[in-house]
């Protein structure tokens, strides 16, 4: 059984190698557009809006989105929108608490028509009724505890109205990839977005994203080097201490 669970864990280890051995000496390739939820959203055709009459065509203060003062915001499937991502948090908690208990008992019993003094003769030597019970206890404890974290990033991405829900919430998605040398940058964004929180400049900040998925990190040589291997990851989980 440790044997055919060791050949594979080697079977495995072959697998994922022979993946890492095709990049070798390259840099790392795009990933294709098509077939991605955006290309169909772009590519399938919405339904053919109603013809205006002549005389909206020539005015400017019409409401169609082609006139002077038209509302460009996105709206329908396959249309385009820019988020914002501008995250600036930091936090920082910090919590302290100490307490302290003194406590002391002492009955003592100097006469009691004279029982004690017969009953110290019948005792052992050292034990005495006076005092008859003497305890004392005390407590103290503390706790201390801080907390840090900074997060910053700055980035702007188009994203596209994949789908249009029953209620006019749009359903966006983009995707960005940017390589430099043999490192590529991924950035994914995805989520729910009201048509009213969107700017006249047809943009939208993330922390108007409902249920937002934002995702930015990378692949490429120096990702690769940053990893630990397979074997270190297994021996992390199985190992136990």
């Amino acid at each position: 059984m440790h044997q055919s669970a060791r050949l594979c864990i080697l079977a495995l280890a072959a697998l994922a190698a022979c993946g890492r051995l095709d990049q070798v000496g390259r840099a790392p390739e795009f990933t294709p557009t098509e077939g991605s939820n955006e290309y169909y959203a772009m590519t399938n055709a919405a339904f053919p809006a109603t013809e205006e009459p002549p005389e909206d065509q020539a005015s400017l203060w019409n409401a169609s989105r082609q006139s002077l003062l038209g509302d460009r915001r996105a709206a329908t499937r396959g249309d385009i929108l820019t988020v914002v991502i501008e995250i600036d948090e930091r936090a920082e908690i910090s919590n302290s608490s100490e307490r302290s208990r003194n406590g002391r008992e002492r009955m003592a019993i100097p006469s009691l028509v004279g029982i004690p003094q017969r009953i110290n003769e019948a005792l052992p030597e050292g034990a005495s009724l006076n005092p008859a019970v003497d305890f004392s206890s005390s407590g103290s404890s503390s706790g201390e505890g801080a907390v840090r974290r900074r997060e910053k990033l700055t980035l702007r991405i188009a994203a596209t109205v994949v789908d249009v829900l029953p209620n006019g919430v749009l359903r966006i998605e983009g995707s960005q990839e940017v390589r430099v040398n043999f490192e590529m940058r991924e950035l994914i964004v995805t989520g729910y977005v009201r048509p009213t929180d969107i700017t006249r400049q047809n943009e939208i900040t993330y922390d108007k994203i409902a249920a937002a998925r934002i995702s930015y990190g990378g692949r490429g040589q120096i990702t690769d080097v940053q990893h630990p291997r397979l074997g270190q990851q297994v021996a992390d989980i199985l190992l136990p201490f």
